[in-house]
């Protein structure tokens, strides 16, 4: 009598996948291929919203890569989406012939001067109302976000007035201050949030060994929340470094413009206005903030998301 093979019942060795009839026929099925469908709906849809929302700045890079002829002549069958000629000439006549570094560098001392001020006071206060018994910490708290959404040309007109009497129009440092009114309020709440949730014993045991709380602040409590701080000081300097509205306000001379004001007066002529210049001074200004947030967008999501737990 012939044996037939005994069939093994031992499972499969790990790392083997085991092939799934229901699974390879799935997608046949009505149910798969509906969801196969909205899948690719989805997918789509989500393309669609990403080319709505890059195609401006493409066309910001395509325009700033044209001449002045071509942008002159505009968009035609020589010279479509794509410019016919790849020019850097509009860089190149914003660094030489309208000095565009000057105002680049006043925008990195003030983006930088609001940046360390704000990390300093937002670290103190938000300490203090984290950890200080502070009567009406609460409702400190909630005046200081508040202020964060007040809005901003009701407070040029009284700014402009101070500074006027102080003799402070014109210069670029006053504007460190006042920038404090955007970055100070989101950086105070953010790491207020994050020292909130530190364990306590961590400064008990500084305390004990005879820190006093400025010391458990900066050798304990400021290392330990690297994360939050890093996310207050990046978005403390993208504020400062995006502002018009102030430097609007306060500054006449035009070496004392900052890059975002400077931008309105390049490329303009008598009779026509060359947005390729424009362009290409807002790429220029644009890629420092893309470069920081590209490479600290870890530090600036677990920032963010660390006050969440507690708070």
């Amino acid at each position: 009598m012939a044996s037939t093979p005994a069939t093994s019942n031992r499972p499969a060795p790990l790392g083997v996948p085991i092939p799934s009839v229901t699974r390879v026929r799935r997608w046949r099925t009505p149910r798969g291929r509906r969801r196969i469908a909205g899948q690719v709906l989805f997918y789509l849809g989500v393309l669609i919203v990403l080319l709505i929302a890059l195609f401006p700045f493409y066309w910001i890079l395509r325009t700033s890569l044209e001449s002045n002829a071509e942008f002159v002549q505009g968009v035609s069958s020589t010279n479509g989406i794509v410019p016919a000629h790849l020019t850097l000439s509009s860089y190149i006549d914003d660094f030489t012939q309208l000095h565009f570094l000057t105002p680049l560098l006043n925008s990195a001392i003030v983006a930088f001067g609001t940046t360390v001020v704000t990390i300093i006071v937002a670290s103190l206060a938000g300490y203090a109302l984290a950890r200080l018994p502070i009567r009406g910490g609460g409702a400190i708290l909630t005046f200081v976000l508040l202020a964060g959404f007040f809005p901003v040309l009701a407070m040029v007109g009284p700014l402009f007035l101070l500074y006027r009497d102080l003799g402070l129009l014109d210069n670029i440092y006053p504007l460190i201050i006042t920038y404090l009114v955007y970055t100070l309020p989101l950086s105070t709440w953010l790491l207020r949030n994050f020292f909130a949730q530190i364990p306590k014993e961590l400064e008990e045991a500084a305390l004990v060994d005879g820190a006093s709380r400025l010391q458990t602040l900066r050798k304990v409590v400021i290392p330990v929340s690297i994360p939050a701080v890093f996310t207050a000081g990046i978005l403390s300097f993208i504020l400062a470094w995006n502002d018009f509205a102030f430097a609007l306000s306060f500054l006449d001379s035009p070496s004392k413009f900052t890059a975002p004001l400077a931008i309105v007066v390049f490329g303009q002529s008598q009779f026509e206005t060359y947005f390729n210049r424009i362009d290409a001074a807002v790429v220029v200004i644009t890629i420092p903030i893309a470069i920081l947030v590209l490479i600290a967008q870890r530090r600036i999501v677990s920032g963010l998301t660390a006050g969440s737990l507690k708070g």
